[in-house]
C-alpha cells in the first residue's frame, strides 16, 4: 500500500513509519519537521527511495503529494494542551482545518481509506468508570474540541464520499521514540525520578487516565489500515487496555518503585479537570487485537536509555512547548534583524 503519513516525524509518527516500511509498504511523509528530520535518519537509510519526505505545512500542502496514494494516517498538529493554548487561532487551523483538508485532498486523490489520529481526550471530565467510544464526549481543552470536531469532519466526508475512515481514539501515549517526549505523564515522570528523585504531582493526583505504549499504538493503526473495509468503515476506536487506566498518583508511586529513593510530592495546583477511565473492548472486536505493552515496560525502557546516556533528557526537542517557545523566539528574532531575507550580508 502506499501511505501518505502526516507528522510522521513525530513522536508517534517517526515509531509508526518504520513499522509501515518494514510491512512493505511505500511511504510519504508530510510534516514542518518542527523537530527535525532525524528521527526518520534509520529509516531512509534502510528503505532508501520508499521513503520520502516532504517539507510542508497540512493547510497548505501541494494535492499533487496525494497522487498515488491509497491510504492516509493523519497524525499532524499542535500536541499537548500548553502548545495548544500559545495560540488558539493557529491550533484550530491546523488541528482542526488541516485535518480536513488532507482528508478531502487524500479522497480526491483517490485514496481509500483514512485513519485518524484522535484521542480519549475527547472524553475530558467523564462520567464514571469504563467510559466507551458511545459515552458522551466532554473535552475540556481546545486540543481535545479539535480532535472531537475533526471527527465530525471526517465521518460527514466519509457519509458523502463513500471513503473510509476510522478514527482512532489513543490513550496517553508513553514509552521510546526516536523522537522522544519528556512532556507525557510516563515519560516525565520516569525521566524526574532518574535526574532528581523527585515526581511531583500535579491537579490532585486523583484522576484517571488510561495509557498506551507508542509500539502499540503504531501496531494498531498499522492493523487498521489492513483491516477489511467493513470492519473499520466508520469506527471509532479506544486504543489502550483496561490494566493501562490509572490514577496520575498511583502512577507516580510506580515510577518510584522502580526508582527507590524517589520523593513524591503534592503540588498545591488546581485540580487537573480532566479525568477518564476508559474501555478498551472494542479494539479487540474490530482489530482482532489488543495493546500487550504494560507501563512498568515503558518505565524501564526509558531508565534504561537514561542511564546509558543514549538519551540526553535535557535536549530542548524532547518537550514540545519548549522547542514551540525557542522557534517562535528565533522568528521574532529574525524578523528584527534580517535585511531582504539575509541577517548577515
Amino acid at each position: 500500500m502506499r501511505v501518505l503519513v502526516t507528522g510522521g516525524a513525530g513522536y508517534i509518527g517517526s515509531t509508526l513509519v518504520p513499522v509501515l516500511l518494514e510491512a512493505g509498504h511505500d511511504v510519504t511523509v508530510v510534516d514542518r519537521f518542527y523537530f527535525g528530520e532525524s528521527s526518520l535518519d534509520a529509516a531512509r537509510a534502510a528503505h532508501g527511495e520508499r521513503l520520502r519526505l516532504v517539507r510542508a505545512d497540512v493547510r497548505r500542502v501541494d494535492p499533487r503529494v496525494f497522487e498515488g496514494i491509497e491510504g492516509l494516517v493523519d497524525l499532524a498538529g499542535i500536541s499537548n494542551d500548553p502548545s495548544c493554548e500559545l495560540d488558539a487561532e493557529l491550533t484550530r487551523s491546523v488541528n482542526l482545518e488541516g485535518s480536513a483538508r488532507v482528508a478531502r485532498l487524500a479522497q480526491a486523490a483517490g485514496a481509500s481509506r483514512i485513519v485518524f489520529a484522535s484521542s480519549c481526550s475527547v472524553y475530558g471530565h467523564g462520567d464514571g468508570l469504563a467510559l466507551s467510544e458511545a459515552s458522551p464526549l466532554r473535552p475540556v481543552s481546545l486540543y481535545a474540541r479539535c480532535k472531537a470536531d475533526a471527527e465530525a469532519h471526517l465521518f460527514e466526508l466519509a457519509r458523502a464520499t463513500g471513503i473510509t475512515v476510522t478514527a482512532l481514539r489513543f490513550a496517553t501515549v508513553f514509552g521510546l521514540s526516536r523522537r522522544m517526549r519528556f512532556d507525557l505523564a510516563v515519560n516525565v515522570m520516569t525521566k524526574n525520578a532518574y535526574t532528581s528523585r523527585k515526581i511531583t504531582v500535579d491537579g490532585g493526583g486523583k484522576q484517571w487516565r488510561p495509557f498506551a505504549h507508542v509500539r502499540d499504538i503504531a501496531e494498531a493503526v498499522h492493523r487498521t489500515l489492513l483491516a477489511p473495509r467493513e470492519r473499520v468503515a466508520g469506527q471509532v476506536v479506544n486504543i489502550g487496555s483496561t490494566a493501562n487506566n490509572v490514577r496520575i498518583v498511583n502512577l507516580a508511586y510506580r515510577v518510584r518503585d522502580r526508582v527507590p529513593g524517589t520523593e513524591i510530592v503534592m503540588a498545591s495546583t488546581d485540580p487537573d479537570l480532566r479525568d477518564y477511565n476508559v474501555a478498551f473492548e472494542r479494539v479487540k472486536e474490530v482489530l482482532d487485537w489488543s495493546p500487550t505493552r504494560t507501563i512498568e515496560d515503558g518505565i524501564d525502557e526509558i531508565l534504561e536509555v537514561l542511564q546509558s546516556g543514549a538519551i540526553d533528557p535535557d535536549d530542548r526537542r524532547w518537550y514540545t512547548l519548549r522547542q514551540y517557545m525557542f522557534l517562535a523566539e528565533v522568528e521574532r528574532t529574525w524578523n528584527d534583524v534580517a535585511m531582504d531575507g539575509r541577517v548577515l550580508s
